[in-house]
């Protein structure tokens, strides 16, 4: 089934009153913020024109590790974010609002000399 046509068939279901069950509407939040992390990630480095490996090696992980992030495979800690951010040369925001979900690096300015 194509995702335009499961789409549409989802919105139907909705219009006529169906509702997902909570484990369901947990796991589809759960995957929307791992791809918008996965997605300013790989933004990101590819701002910079890094490859996986060179932000692996900035950040101390292994290219495998950087692949698992961009490819929404893993949530990774606390701790491995703010490896991934300095590595990045970046501030990671993060705004969760219901089914909203914002994931950003805002890029560190250069300092004034």
């Amino acid at each position: 089934m194509s995702h335009s046509r499961w789409k549409t068939l989802r919105e139907r279901k909705l219009v006529e009153g169906f509702t997902e069950p909570e484990d369901v509407a947990e796991a589809r939040r759960e995957i929307r913020l791992s791809m918008a992390l996965a997605k300013a990630v790989y933004d990101r480095r590819t701002e910079l024109g890094l490859t996986q490996s060179e932000l692996a090696d900035r950040a101390g992980l292994t290219q495998a590790k950087i692949s698992r992030i961009e490819g929404s495979d893993t949530v990774p800690t606390l701790p491995l974010l703010a490896r991934l951010a300095k590595a990045l040369d970046a501030t990671l925001n993060i705004a969760l609002d219901n089914d909203d979900t914002q994931v950003t690096f805002t890029a560190h300015r250069p300092d004034a000399a």
